[in-house]
């Protein structure tokens, strides 16, 4: 059997080796100067005022919720499809965690439902104090409606846009932070670019940004103006809060720099092998995601949904065609963690029956031509 295609994987190239390599000959690989190069080039890059660069996405995650004053007695809400750390992160806190159905074409949340759900809440008086809308597979939530809601109901906006940093709504990059109080990346290897591992909050409120910092690196500060008591010289720190050993590398850092270079490019050729994708599933009984047209997506992923045919046979049909196909996501309150906290079938019709049809095909940007043709022909046989 030839290799098999994955369903994503990082495109390195000897820039990108080289940018690392510097790094490595420098005197500082970690706590040095590149981590803020790159903070600085994905503020400009997404326009947005502060970015704290850290070790991975759930990490930026955490923190964003704790900088929001999420803690325990407090409730967030999320997608049920997305990957565990969207709701984990809640959990981190001492927090409660509801969901909040999809859309069943743009699989994002449901802006109805969330309206809906708002509604109830407020009558019942248990309104979430943070909304984690995911933007899936790389193609932005409606964030305008989701801001509207969020200062009628007064909770906090923090936008899991992990699958989207070179995406677009409404013609600004996501990660600007138009729409939400925060915003993260992911920049795990089959993420749009990747930086190894790492990730980012994004935020215009530049004391959640202190926050945020402070808490990345143990709660610890050497700035002389925060601490509580006399700086005793240039040794000197002092832990205000009770933090995490979140940092990313320089390495890493130099890494993520270099792929920067080429996010547009990346996100085009992720565009080009969907289009590709959507006029050769035309005629086949498949479901793709819809996107909105105010939404640039990034396209981290390409799912489909299956019409009729059986998911386990045709999984294993691509499977045995050298696809690594995969699934995005098991709905999360179906997991035993969450069923053990209330949660069970039923709860969420829309992501379940998204779940129980849903097939992720390979797509990254150094696939060939040949490669795309491959899945094609590969997913029509197994129909």
């Amino acid at each position: 059997m030839p290799d098999m295609i994955p369903y994503g994987r990082q495109w390195i190239t000897e820039d990108d080796i080289a940018a690392v390599v510097e790094v490595l000959r420098s005197p500082l690989i970690t706590q040095g100067p590149v981590a803020g190069v790159f903070e600085r080039t994905v503020a400009q890059y997404c326009g947005v005022e502060h970015v704290v660069v850290m070790a991975n996405g759930t990490a930026a995650l955490h923190l964003a919720t704790l900088a929001m004053g999420l803690g325990p007695g407090g409730l967030l809400w999320t997608s049920p499809i997305t990957f565990v750390g969207s709701a984990n992160c809640a959990r981190y806190a001492g927090a409660d965690v509801d969901f909040v159905d999809i859309d069943p074409l743009t699989y994002n949340v449901s802006v109805e439902a969330l309206e809906a759900k708002l509604e109830t809440a407020a009558r019942v008086g248990r309104l979430p104090d943070v909304v984690v809308p995911v933007d899936f597979a790389g193609a932005s939530c409606d964030m305008a409606p989701i801001r509207a809601l969020a200062d009628r109901y007064g909770f906090k906006v923090l936008e899991d846009a992990a699958h989207a940093i070179g995406g677009r709504y409404q013609g600004a990059p996501v990660g600007s932070c138009r729409y939400s109080d925060a915003a993260i990346f992911s920049f795990h290897p089959v993420k749009i670019i990747t930086a190894g591992e790492g990730g980012m909050v994004l935020t215009n409120d530049e004391e959640l940004a202190q926050r945020v910092r402070l808490l990345r690196t143990h709660g610890i500060t050497r700035d002389a103006g925060l601490m509580e008591g006399r700086c005793e010289g240039q040794w000197y720190y002092e832990q205000l809060a009770l933090g995490f050993n979140y940092r990313i590398t320089d390495m890493q850092a130099a890494l993520g720099v270099s792929q920067m270079r080429r996010l547009d490019e990346f996100v085009a050729r992720r565009n080009e092998i969907a289009s590709a994708y959507l006029d050769a599933f035309a005629g086949l009984p498949v479901r793709c995601q819809e996107v909105r047209p105010d939404v640039l997506s990034s396209y981290h992923l390409f799912v489909i949904e299956l019409e009729d045919a059986d998911r386990k046979t045709v999984y294993a049909k691509l499977r045995e065609s050298g696809l690594d196909a995969n699934v995005h996501y098991i709905p999360v309150h179906l997991q035993p963690y969450y069923r053990g906290l209330g949660f069970g079938p039923g709860d969420f019709p829309n992501a379940e029956a998204y779940y129980a049809r849903a097939v992720t095909l390979p797509l990254y940007p150094a696939m060939s031509d040949a490669d795309v043709e491959t899945v094609v022909a590969a997913l029509e046989a197994s129909l």
